[in-house]
């Protein structure tokens, strides 16, 4: 399949692209050994400051660094501007949906969506049927993550709608590029992501249940320090000015979350939670969840505070659900799609099994309740012994996978140890939803396979990261 790379063009043959020019000059002219010393200091940052993640069941190491690319990606406004349209059209969407589906539930009835593949989906919350949300937004903050296959094209592969990660990441990549390279930084006008912290705070103030005499207290939920990604959570807590608490922080007396401090408990208007549904209040959910507070969805119901992202979000994670997500846009806005779905097969319908099963080798299947690029067969580069496994697997439950082709993802100019080589990239761009409308900083997480060849960019998987410029904004 031809290659579109982002700053020679297809195949990497192409005249370089207009947004590269700087870039490609400076890279000519810049010495080998200058570039080795910048990724090392960039390293020595990321350890003093301690960006970190865990990967769970990896007793050799249980805190790594997320290896950083020096080299940037850069994106037009022109291509951003297009971008940012889909992704304020998808997620108005998804919140329409995500109300609909916990309320009339008239997409159910209109048939667009099988009620069997909601009812019976793990991330649907019976609890949270006739629940009225502030402002109808369940999804405050969503990760969507797009991939491009050629000069005009980006397809969204997945929609993160519960507890999107990674925000950290385009924060401080975007400081250490600063650092690092100021004199390329400058030569550029690149749109600024800096002030996503604010952003994001205003956001989550806009949706407090509560109006009045004082300004909405917010605190962000973590599971601990144990949690993967912890760093996330303390560092978002520290950009917007909150407090970071656990389940032992916080009680719940009269339907009202209260936090404990050293001058006495505080009433909480809104949580920035990182605890998944099911650990959120063992009185409602698993039992004996210790990383939840007894009673905090009652307040909930009660209309006393606003989680966010909502309970019951996951539903539209799921990767069943996602393959619908064309009819979903078109049933509640009435427009078209600006961006498109990945063309995805529904393993659980016979026919699209059938085409499954006989091309395996040349595709991309997933589990549909998947994440983090586990439980995920790449045909192309997956072994007989794994195809057999997942032929195996998908006979037996079918229900449970989505099946797409191999995507040509784009690949971007990437410093690795042979020294400068494409290599392919996604980007995960961050949405936030408030009674203010929808607010979406420039850029995002760029994601990158360090591996030559490799197409996934997780980084439980061995993925890196790069920062990410929109140029003219």
């Amino acid at each position: 399949m031809p290659v579109f790379d982002e700053m020679n063009g297809v195949a990497g043959g192409g005249e370089v692209r207009a947004p590269y020019e700087q870039l490609k000059q400076w890279l000519a002219r810049t010495p080998r050994e200058l570039l080795d010393t910048r990724r090392s200091q960039a390293e020595l940052f990321f350890r003093r400051i301690g960006i970190t993640f865990a990967v769970y069941g990896d007793d050799a190491a249980t805190e790594r660094l997320i290896p950083f690319d020096i080299i940037p990606r850069i994106i037009m406004k022109k291509e951003w501007d297009h971008v940012a349209r889909g992704l304020e059209q998808r997620v108005k969407a998804i919140n329409m949906f995500l109300a609909d589906l916990y309320g009339k539930q008239e997409i159910l009835r209109a048939g667009i969506i099988p009620k069997e593949l909601i009812f019976t989906n793990p991330f649907y919350c019976l609890e949270m049927q006739g629940l009225k949300v502030p402002h109808d937004i369940y999804c405050h903050i969503a990760g969507i993550d797009l991939v491009r296959v050629d000069e005009d094209t980006f397809y969204v592969l997945e929609d993160n709608a519960r507890t999107p990660s990674g925000v950290s990441y385009m924060l401080e990549n975007r400081e250490v590029t600063m650092r690092l390279f100021p004199e390329l930084y400058a030569r550029h006008r690149i749109a600024p992501v800096e002030n996503y912290p604010d952003a994001l705070l205003a956001c989550l103030q806009s949706v407090a249940p509560r109006s009045g005499r004082r300004e909405p207290n917010v605190a962000v939920l973590t599971p601990g320090q144990f949690n993967s990604a912890y760093y996330e959570h303390s560092f978002l807590a520290d950009k917007l000015g909150v407090e970071l608490v656990e389940a032992s922080d916080l009680f719940v007396k009269d339907e009202v979350v209260y936090m404990r401090t050293t001058e006495g408990p505080q009433r909480l208007d809104v949580l920035y939670r990182r605890v998944d549904d099911e650990f959120l209040d063992p009185l409602v959910f698993k039992p004996d969840s210790v990383l939840g507070v007894p009673g905090i969805f009652g307040a909930y119901q009660a209309g006393n505070i606003t989680l966010a992202n909502a309970v019951g979000t996951g539903i539209a994670d799921d990767k069943a659900v996602y393959t619908y997500m064309p009819e979903i846009v078109k049933f509640y806005t009435g427009e078209e799609p600006i961006l498109h779905n990945v063309p995805t097969w529904r393993c659980r319908e016979p026919e699209a099994l059938a085409h499954v099963l006989d091309n395996l080798p040349d595709l991309v299947v997933k589990e549909v309740n998947g994440s983090g690029g586990y439980g995920m067969l790449v045909g192309p580069h997956a072994t007989r012994g794994q195809i057999e496994e997942f032929r195996r697997k998908l006979k037996a439950h079918p229900e449970n996978f989505i099946a797409q082709p191999t995507l040509a993802l784009s690949t971007c100019p990437t410093f690795v140890a042979s020294g400068v080589a494409p290599r392919h990239v996604d980007l995960r761009p961050f949405v936030l939803s408030g009674a203010n409308g929808v607010e979406i900083v420039p850029g995002g997480l760029t994601r990158v396979a360090l591996k030559d060849g490799s197409l996934v960019v997780n980084s439980s998987q061995g993925g890196g990261t790069k920062d990410t410029w929109v140029l003219g904004a």
